[in-house]
């Protein structure tokens, strides 16, 4: 029989989180490595106090906003290819509330994250307690209600003894590489402090394998028969090869069939970017090369991706006649596009797949086509050089445009570098442009495109690989929406480099803006002019001061020249150093090339405004020609 541990929940809990584990190919890597935390009277003497006793077993770092740990945190997960991820504690009230944006960010992207937010008493020793939220017709809802439609997994730790089950399956989600998201366990206040007799084997450690399911063979012939009947095959890489870190996988398939690789924003960076079959970025945001194949594939190959309206111009980017053959390890997933589904690990399925069209018996062995690599090549030669001309910054002593900015740190970096962007026209810039040198340097959170994320993703991503230059590129809107953590950055002695453009407001939504007939309105930063518009002088806003401010080093580059000079300094420095430029903008808002593919934003259909009236033509001119798969 079991022996017994008289601890509290919350003492149980860090206790049994210090000794669960992951192990995928023979690795095997602690779950939980830390916890971040704000207190309050909802988690200071539960958690907070568990975490103090358990001393260095369990690290802990102080947050300064609840949203921005669970950035940190995902920042981390994804660094290590989601076996191995933070904790975030807070209190009850509006800290718990300040989860959701996170959590929802973790679940949308897939990467786990571990919620332990304060909840009101259970035992309800007096109704309503400092920020409870009184709901008339059900006793049991609190604020963290919220959490449960972003949440892969929810429960409310009621009484001691749950917490055995309830944590089992809260990791029991974690690792598993379909359901895994936002794990959130509420925990009242009062049941956090009390104590129970926990059985031994409660904190005896767990293993929890992260499964490679293999292809069906069923599955596996319809697709490499329609592989062998394809003679303008594409690949779509999504976040799914990197999260399975298939791309040696990838890189072989490729190789096989000749079949052209072209990237979601999750999957950027599945090749390198000089690799022969790599074709760039592909959708609205994409490149030229990756969209031209994209309309003439008879056979698309997703790997990995969600098929989101970025990849697929909106149904309207590739052709009604083009087949789908979908690997994905969610079945949900697998079956979008109306597609042949091929349901397992992304890199299983690939080294199965490949194996297969190679393999003696029946039916022609596939062969790469000579000409269409040709194709594609020179296309690809041909985007190269428009990369090389917007990067290009000729007058040293000028202001930099964005692109120019990106092509000054693009001449600096290797493949050592991290390179973390969420929001604003910067991913688009970068999923055209960005020349990607390893599989974890660019790290664009796209599922949500949640400005604010970067600065403290950079933390998780520094505690990860601490040994690796981390950039976080931030526009003054992202940036002025969560900067807090670089007091945490200094705090903690994270060497991170925050690169700050100033344009004066949204520069991405304004652009869009003016395209839908919305006409720029309310996106820049800028004082009332007379007649009550947003139309005057920029806003006299330092955001180097702030960052100043908050503890960073701050480097001011106010040309190419001083921007290439200040970068070189960043990426040199062991402290957490800011590199701050207004940029120049040219006649688009970034000095990109335009979209290449179109993206379903809806126009007003009556309005009184000439731009509104010319943009909703323009837009029933695109939207028919959108299609959906059967």
């Amino acid at each position: 029989m079991t022996g017994t541990t008289t601890l509290t929940v919350a003492q149980a809990l860090v206790r049994f989180l210090t000794v669960q584990h992951t192990e995928r190919d023979g690795e095997r890597h602690r779950l939980v490595d830390a916890v971040w935390g704000i207190f309050g009277h909802g988690n200071v003497a539960g958690i907070g106090q568990a975490l103090l006793e358990q001393g260095g077993a369990m690290p802990f770092h102080q947050g300064r906003n609840e949203q921005a740990m669970v950035h940190a945190a995902v920042g981390y997960a994804r660094q290590c290819g989601r076996l191995r991820t933070h904790a975030v504690t807070t209190s009850i009230g509006p800290g718990a509330t300040n989860l959701v944006t996170g959590a929802a960010l973790a679940t949308v992207n897939h990467l786990p994250v571990l919620l332990l937010p304060g909840d009101t008493f259970a035992t309800r020793p007096a109704d309503p307690v400092l920020q409870q939220l009184e709901v008339p017709w059900a006793g049991d809802v609190s604020v963290n209600d919220c959490l449960r439609p972003v949440s892969r997994y929810f429960d409310r730790i009621t009484r001691p003894e749950a917490l055995v089950p309830a944590a089992l399956q809260a990791v029991r989600v974690l690792t598993d590489p379909v359901a895994t998201g936002a794990v959130t366990l509420a925990l009242p206040q009062d049941v956090q402090a009390e104590a129970y007799p926990w059985p031994e084997e409660f904190f005896r450690p767990r293993v929890w394998t992260v499964r490679r399911p293999a292809p069906d063979p069923v599955e596996l012939a319809a697709a490499v028969a329609a592989v062998r009947a394809a003679r303008r095959p594409l690949v779509v890489a999504g976040g799914g090869v990197r999260h399975s870190r298939a791309e040696d996988a990838l890189r072989a398939f490729a190789e096989a069939t000749g079949a052209p690789v072209a990237a979601t924003q999750a999957g950027k960076g599945a090749l390198p970017w000089d690799h022969p079959a790599d074709v760039g970025g592909i959708g609205h945001t994409g490149t030229a090369t990756a969209d031209a194949l994209a309309r003439t594939a008879d056979l698309v190959i997703g790997v990995g991706t969600r098929w989101t309206d970025f990849t697929t111009a909106s149904g309207t980017l590739f052709p009604p006649t083009a087949r789908f053959l979908n690997l994905n390890i969610a079945p949900y997933d697998g079956h979008k596009m109306a597609g042949l589904p091929l349901i397992a690990d992304a890199r299983a399925g690939l080294e199965a797949l490949t194996r297969a069209l190679h393999a003696p018996g029946p039916g022609r062995r596939h062969a790469p086509d000579p000409a269409y690599a040709a194709e594609y090549a020179g296309a690809k030669a041909d985007w190269e050089a428009r990369v090389d001309a917007v990067y290009a910054a000729p007058d040293p002593t000028a202001r930099p445009t964005q692109t120019q900015v990106l092509g000054a740190l693009d001449a600096l970096v290797t493949g050592e570098d991290v390179v973390i962007n969420a929001a604003g026209s910067l991913p688009g810039d970068l999923h055209k442009l960005w020349r990607t040198r390893s599989r974890d340097q660019y790290h664009l959170e796209y599922g949500y495109s949640c400005m604010g994320y970067e600065i403290p993703a950079a933390l998780g991503v520094a505690l990860a690989a601490p040994d690796r230059p981390v950039w976080a590129l931030v526009g003054d809107g992202t940036y002025l929406m969560l900067p807090t953590e670089l007091v945490t950055a200094v705090q903690e002695g994270l060497p991170i480099k925050v690169v700050i453009l100033q344009n004066h407001g949204y520069a991405s939504i304004g652009g869009l803006s003016e395209t839908v007939g919305g006409e720029g309105f309310g996106t820049a930063y800028r004082h009332r002019a007379a007649d009550g518009a947003f139309t005057g002088d920029p806003l006299p806003v330092d955001l180097a001061a702030n960052a100043a401010s908050l503890g960073m080093r701050v480097l001011r580059a106010g040309t190419v020249a001083e921007l290439r000079t200040a970068l070189a300094t960043a990426r040199a420095a062991d402290v957490p150093t800011c590199v701050y430029t207004e940029t120049r903008t040219p006649d688009t808002v970034s000095g990109a090339p335009p979209a290449q593919a179109w993206w379903d934003v809806p126009v007003a259909a009556t309005a009184t405004r000439a731009a509104a009236r010319a943009a909703r033509i323009a837009y029933e001119r695109r939207a028919a020609t959108r299609h959906r798969p059967l």
